[in-house]
């Protein structure tokens, strides 16, 4: 929470007693009857909960509570989400709408969604946050109460609507400020501490965060809690050491740096802990920050900052578009104004930030989500009006962290979901992640000489794959020193193993498939995009029965309710010993994006690589400028940053066994082959095939 002076404290704290004062009333109260009154009265003791863990989590009975008791009151608070309870929680709009009605089903399921949303305030001691909740808990009430006794009814849908619309809007500028000062260092939450003082063998630490903790995170932590010291380090070392080449290579001084942000899962506290330690060294600060859980802070399907196991990955799917309660044009116009303001607040803490650093987690069971007719939905208007906002914002964001000065690193770990084999599985993906880096970077050279002489590159699929693709490729002016590929190994993408190219989209034409994929944790079967000249034009999965449902979740989750995309990578990945690992272990279902993309050819819907760096020169190891980091599209920014784009960058992937032929073709018609049916065949790169045959 934010530093508050002692009036403003003295005022927020009689508020804060006040409302809890009509909070408890409502537990004896029956205004109202039916589902009503038990909707009102769970929310209310729910919010109870909340009250009596507050004061918990301020006294020392906190620090003298045993593992046992801390894992039975998180349990506890999570509840009314968990699988087991879920299909009769209000938190279900399939419930809510069954008990409540339609009218107003969805409204009030995103109120207890906003409740619930509050347990972070606990234990971030953030009483603003869990006030003005409770209070629009009771706004809400009474507004029923009062139309129950006064006209014998309820109140109209629009009434109920306008005061959550309220709410979202008027807290805009408190709610921006936060959650920018938070990822900015500004602000200093619960993690920090956590992090940097707790004894990590006292398993208790993890929830102190207030994130859902279950077997999963305790069983990870005490994992890395017994690997050797130099184990740990050499992990952080390859983690940081990432960052820091990311800015080397791309010609960015670091030095003009002083933060960088670690997003990860709990459980990886030892690691993230020697990060910092080594952020030190390089003169930054790690910056730790809680994932959004709330309407007022952008929560998505995609977690940034810590964050705990999800309690019901359904219940996080069937709330992703609750904007369409609130989302109209002078929303959008308020909170970017609300974000202008807070950048402009703490534009000198947003120049020095240099970036995130993500340890992403994978091994969770595959998630397909059921697509209820009950939750909110975007109509079309709201859908411009989200893809709009994700461009003004971006390039408001682009303003004060500018794109050209910033960099990133990625790498990615199991957790012990993945199976009975976990530590083995941990132990091969260290071994992938820590590869070596010369080794590649000399056979991917190897790989970009030949795509120099292309013009166009042609993919087709096998074993059931549709592909049928052409990609272009720009023209090299100056061969001798210029490339149109990047021969990226361990900097920024973490494990090596990858050549990639923004492609020319006037030419790309033809049918991109894969038969069963994972993208930002949600299962697509039988993906299908066409692309002409490099945009989408159609596109469609296999998941429902309708064709219009599998279009429909395709352009939420991967065009981002935009019209359409481009193409704005074209690479492939040569890091056959990831796919190998992973069909020895039968975890190709569970690897995510990042090692998953080095496991054949990939193709990226959206933003270039180079997206806000475009002017950036950028060189390959030997010498060569990497002249193919614009497309027409990204080139719109010269007129009108607004159409050049859409903040979103989606890999897919063909694995190598879906891989018929990829060719390079050349001017003169002359064709290079480069891989068939799966395996390597250009001279010079037989040893990639090597882990291949083990299969």
């Amino acid at each position: 929470m934010a530093e508050v002076n002692k009036e403003t404290m003295e005022f927020l704290t009689e508020r804060y007693l006040l409302v809890k004062e009509r909070i408890e009333a409502v537990i004896w109260e029956k205004n109202l009857i039916g589902a009503f009154h038990g909707f009102f009265h769970k929310t209310a003791g729910f919010l109870l909960k909340l009250v009596e863990e507050w004061d918990f989590v301020g006294s020392e009975a906190y620090g003298r509570a045993s593992l046992q008791e801390l894992r039975e009151r998180n349990h506890a608070l999570y509840a009314p989400a968990l699988a087991d309870t879920y299909e009769e929680s209000f938190l279900n709009p399939a419930f809510a709408v069954k008990s409540l009605g339609e009218t107003y089903g969805q409204l009030l399921s995103f109120l207890a969604c906003e409740m619930f949303a509050a347990i972070p305030c606990v234990f971030e001691r953030d009483l603003f946050g869990l006030t003005i909740r409770m209070e629009l808990f009771v706004e809400i009430y009474n507004a029923f109460c009062y139309s129950w006794e006064e006209e014998r009814g309820l109140p109209k849908k629009e009434a109920v609507r306008d005061i959550l619309y309220w709410f979202v809007s008027d807290y805009q500028d408190a709610a921006c400020e936060q959650r920018i000062g938070e990822q900015l260092g500004v602000i200093s939450g619960v993690a920090d501490s956590l992090v940097r003082e707790s004894d990590l063998c006292d398993l208790r630490y993890l929830y102190r965060y207030g994130e859902y903790v279950t077997e999963e995170e305790e069983r990870l932590a005490a994992y890395l809690n017994g690997l050797p010291e130099e184990e740990i380090r050499r992990i952080a070392d390859t983690f940081t050491e990432g960052y820091r080449i990311g800015f080397e290579v791309t010609g960015k001084d670091l030095g003009k740096k002083k933060t960088a942000a670690v997003y990860y899962q709990a459980g990886f506290e030892r690691l993230v802990r020697q990060a910092a330690i080594n952020f030190e060294k390089l003169g930054l600060k790690t910056i730790l920050f809680r994932s959004a859980a709330s309407a007022l802070n952008g929560k998505s399907l995609n977690k940034s900052g810590f964050y705990g196991h999800s309690c019901n990955r359904q219940f996080e799917y069937d709330h992703s578009e609750d904007a369409a309660i609130y989302l109209d044009k002078a929303y959008v116009n308020r909170r970017l104004d609300a974000l202008k303001t807070s950048y402009e607040k703490y534009k000198e803490q947003a120049a020095v930030y240099g970036g995130p650093a993500v340890i992403e987690v994978f091994g969770e069971k595959p998630f397909a989500p059921v697509v209820k007719k009950e939750n909110c939905r975007l109509n079309e208007k709201q859908q411009k009006l989200q893809a709009e906002y994700k461009t003004a914002s971006g390039e408001l964001v682009n303003r004060y962290i500018k794109g050209e000065e910033r960099s990133f690193t990625i790498i990615a770990f199991p957790a012990p979901a993945v199976g009975e084999q976990f530590e083995a599985i941990f132990n091969e993906t260290l071994k992938i992640n820590t590869l070596d880096y010369t080794l590649y970077q000399g056979l991917q050279q190897t790989l970009i000489d030949a795509l120099n002489k292309a013009e166009f590159v042609d993919i087709k699929g096998m074993n059931g794959n549709r592909t049928d693709l052409r990609i272009a490729l720009h023209e090299l002016s100056e061969p001798e020193k210029e490339t149109n590929f990047e021969n990226c190994v361990a900097d920024v993408n973490i494990p090596v193993g990858e050549v990639f190219t923004s492609p020319r989209l006037k030419g790309t034409n033809g049918i991109l498939h894969v038969k069963r994929v994972f993208l930002n944790e949600l299962e697509y079967r039988d993906l299908e995009v066409e692309l002409r000249d490099g945009m989408t034009q159609t596109y469609t999965c296999g998941n429902f029965d309708s064709a219009e449902e599998g279009t429909r979740y395709v352009r939420e989750h991967v065009l981002y309710h935009h019209e359409a995309l481009p193409l704005g990578e074209f690479a492939i990945g040569t890091n056959t010993a990831a796919y190998v690992m992973a069909r020895r272990f039968g975890i190709e279902d569970k690897l995510p994006i990042l090692i998953a993309e080095k496991t054949g050819p990939h193709f990226a819907l959206g933003d270039t690589c180079y997206s806000h760096a475009e002017e950036v020169p950028v060189y390959n190891p030997d010498g060569k400028e990497i002249v193919a980091r614009d497309n027409e599209i990204s080139l719109l920014r010269k007129v009108d940053a607004g159409k050049a784009y859409f903040n979103c960058h989606t890999d897919i992937t063909i694995p190598y066994d879906e891989l018929g032929e990829l060719t390079a073709v050349c001017r003169d018609g002359s064709r290079i082959p480069l891989l068939a049916e799966g395996r390597f065949v250009l001279k010079g790169l037989e040893v990639l095939n090597g882990p291949l045959e083990e299969l």
